[in-house]
């Protein structure tokens, strides 16, 4: 038991600590002092006029100052549309694949977010239960403008499609389009879990837009042309750091980054069952989520895993996570349960069209139920799909939701 003289010494903070790699004074470590006095600020990083076009890359700097919770991209234009003597169809990628990868680093650490528009929209819907895509109406398959749906669109009420996704028959006119993306720096904004300290000339931050082609988001035939000159905006959500009065500042614990990665599995897709090892674990890492959906097809098409009504589930099968040797601690019925649990969960209905499923170890932000990588190795998931599907050219795509330690990116 401590003396009463023990209880009475101060505990002096050390003289330096380590965010991120970047070194900062002990004594600026203050997480209720910072929460009491931080600011949210937008602040616009870049507006290009003229983005780089289908299939390359604009790079984006971002300002060293407060620290960095998120980046909102959004993506405004004309959508021109000559069908000539041939046809102009949409694939099912369109249209939140126009954003290929959102590709985000910083001090060193290379590959924090890599994730396509489907993903980043998911994400933001687990991340935001407020958030929902209810009454929403846009066209998916069919003939333009498409059947009209009205849930499980991942669209929001201020956006425009332009045009249906997985539709035919578009007709030559200008569509107007805006797209807006989250790339999710931070896992949450309520603790800043993982967001990056950026006011020091000792931080470098790079966010890489990577645009589809234009074979990804449409199929034309004949002389039909597709042409998009969009202007491109980029906001950085961040935090400000407050004075302590005496020359320094206050800040949170910055001791952890966050990752959110897309992964095309590696395995060849079949009927019957499906397992996938998931990519860079490592200690030091707590797994939150699993997001997967397959695509079958050229171009692809998602596969979706449930149906609805009395009609049984003919898809999928069996969803589940593994570690270890053969521990399997969760085990779903078929796909259409699994629908079932993620729109309880998120207010979207994840499987309709999109064909995501996800796994998800903090839906109610319960960090208790996070998984430990250097506890539960070989962690996997696996899914069957059924004999009665025909599969052509199907694979997976797949994204992990990761808090880790600052020095093990």
């Amino acid at each position: 038991m401590a003396t009463r003289g023990q209880n009475a010494t101060a505990q002096n903070p050390p003289p330096s600590l380590t965010f991120q790699g970047i070194v900062v004074p002990g004594s600026s470590l203050n997480p209720k002092a910072f929460f009491a006095a931080t600011r949210r600020q937008y602040v616009l990083q870049k507006t290009l006029g003229a983005w780089q076009g289908f299939g390359n890359t604009d790079v984006i700097d971002t300002l060293r100052s407060g620290i960095l919770s998120g980046y909102y991209v959004k993506v405004s234009g004309g959508l021109v549309v000559t069908a000539g003597t041939g046809t102009v169809a949409s694939t099912a990628r369109w249209p939140y694949y126009l954003l290929r990868a959102a590709r985000f680093q910083a001090n060193g650490q290379s590959n924090l977010v890599n994730a396509d528009g489907w993903h980043l929209r998911a994400r933001e819907f687990m991340a935001d239960p407020e958030l929902n895509d209810r009454g929403v109406a846009n066209g998916i398959g069919g003939a333009s403008p498409g059947t009209s749906r009205t849930q499980g669109t991942f669209a929001m009420a201020s956006e425009s499609w332009g045009v249906g996704s997985n539709v035919s028959a578009i007709a030559s006119a200008t569509y107007d389009v805006e797209l807006t993306f989250y790339v999710p720096v931070a896992y949450e904004k309520k603790m800043l879990t993982g967001a990056v300290f950026c006011q020091t000339l000792s931080t470098t931050l790079e966010l890489d837009l990577d645009w589809a082609n234009l074979s990804d988001l449409f199929t034309l035939t004949g002389n039909a042309t597709v042409v998009f000159t969009p202007t491109v905006t980029v906001e950085a959500e961040m935090f400000t750091i407050p004075s302590d009065g005496q020359g320094g500042m206050f800040l949170p614990n910055l001791s952890a980054f966050h990752s959110f990665i897309e992964t095309r599995a590696p395995n060849s897709i079949s009927n019957g069952n499906n397992e996938v090892v998931l990519a860079g674990q490592g200690v030091g890492r707590q797994l939150m989520r699993v997001l997967w959906r397959t695509q079958n097809g050229t171009p692809p098409v998602p596969l979706i895993p449930g149906t609805t009504g009395t009609a049984p589930n003919t898809n999928v099968t069996m969803p589940y996570w593994r570690y270890g040797t053969n521990t399997t601690p969760e085990t779903f019925l078929d796909g259409q349960d699994l629908r079932y649990m993620n729109e309880r969960d998120y207010g979207v209905d994840f499987g309709a069209f999109a064909g995501l499923e996800c796994i998800d170890f903090d839906r109610t932000w319960a960090f208790r139920d996070s998984v430990d990588e250097g506890s539960a190795t070989e962690i996997r998931f696996g899914y069957t799909i059924a004999n009665g599907v025909t599969l052509t050219s199907p694979f997976c795509e797949y994204s992990q939701d990761v808090v880790l330690a600052g020095a093990a990116a």
